[in-house]
């Protein structure tokens, strides 16, 4: 356990994302709900046992848990706590609810949104804190993984608007309605701060080191949460005093995010292919095919539904093929590397260098 780190959220997003994103699909066929269901099923298993895991990791080793806090690598990945939360209660609502009842689902998706509404919000804070104050970071250290702690308040704002309808009429919904705009709006603006960072890296050092390679997708995870999320309001206060302003805004804004997504993908899936061309091995950061690009699913789907354009739910359609595709692939590794003990391993200890002997000259 004691290098059990909170990066293995990642894969019950990806899980999680996998039964969501199907759902927002306009397929139907003999057998999909099942399987879909099977997929919730197993990301809610991951969550809880995952929990379990970092728990007595926290009680057992508090001395590593610390020293993740303070690494500037480590630490933003518990923006993946939250988003596993957030994702396993979407996911209950929209698949569980056939499984365990629509109250029962209900109830639950409330309690994890709440939940990991409120650990995205001390992630969403307290990592840029430590950032500042306590982790030292070094000119061209800037990483897509700097996204994942400010972008889980998107997710919150996008798995929202699904709860509005079972709130009481009036201030409540419209708390919550307002309340995901605000999440929404709060994310937006720090991911622009730090995407150009992200790119300046690219450009003035070189491409990532190809372990790390995969994480490029990560910033497809704020472009797609938010063409969903503003979607999902969209549908949220249909029929209210906004719904023309929303309907418009979430058109306005989805289409030209979702094409800069496209473009986006396109560098990553080069520079992944590159990397695999210099050997690069599995890792968990293969888990960032998985998430990101289920949020692009998603909202290409929504923009799909709300303008009646095929071409987007084509392009949802050939998202989710990859996105099976790719957690497929991560999940079968990171099994094999479970098996092994290889994933849970103590990292190993750098080579010594040895010290060249000098001569002394008179």
């Amino acid at each position: 356990m004691r290098h059990l780190g909170p990066n293995w959220y990642a894969s019950v997003m990806g899980t999680a994302i996998v039964a969501a994103a199907g759902t927002a699909l306009p397929l139907r066929a003999p057998g999909l709900r099942g399987a879909y269901e099977l997929v919730w099923a197993l990301a809610a298993l991951m969550l809880l046992t995952l929990l379990g895991a970092r728990a007595v990791h926290w009680v057992r080793h508090p001395d590593q848990a610390r020293r993740h806090l303070d690494d500037p690598a480590v630490a933003p990945f518990y923006g993946c706590l939250a988003m596993a939360l957030l994702a396993v209660g979407g996911a209950t609502l929209s698949v569980g609810s056939g499984v365990i009842g629509q109250g029962p689902a209900v109830a639950a998706d409330a309690v994890l949104w709440t939940a990991g509404t409120v650990v995205g919000l001390v992630a969403a804070a307290g990592v840029p804190y430590l950032m500042v104050t306590r982790h030292r970071i070094e000119p061209g250290q800037a990483s897509p993984v700097w996204l994942l702690p400010v972008v889980a308040p998107m997710v919150s704002a996008a798995l929202g608007p699904a709860l509005v309808p079972h709130l009481p009429a009036g201030q409540w919904r419209d708390a919550m309605t307002l309340g995901c705009y605000a999440l929404f709006g709060m994310s937006l603006l720090t991911v622009l701060l730090i995407l150009p960072l992200v790119f300046s890296r690219l450009v003035h050092h070189g491409p990532l080191p190809v372990a790390l390679t995969p994480a490029l997708f990560l910033v497809l995870g704020p472009l797609g949460q938010s063409v969903t999320a503003v979607n999902n309001l969209a549908d949220a206060t249909a029929g209210g005093p906004y719904a023309s302003a929303t309907a418009a805004f979430a058109v306005l804004y989805g289409v030209p995010v979702i094409g800069f997504a496209v473009l986006w993908l396109l560098i990553s899936v080069a520079m992944t292919v590159r990397a695999f061309r210099q050997g690069m091995g599995f890792a968990m950061t293969w888990w960032a095919f998985t998430f990101p690009v289920g949020t692009c699913v998603t909202g290409a789907a929504a923009l799909g539904r709300h303008t009646g354009l095929h071409a987007f739910t084509w392009l949802a359609a050939a998202l989710y093929v990859l996105l099976v595709t790719a957690w497929a692939v991560a999940g079968a590794r990171t099994l094999a590397g479970l098996v092994s003990g290889r994933l849970l391993a103590a990292p190993a200890p750098a080579p010594l260098v040895p010290v060249p002997a000098t001569v002394r000259t008179t």
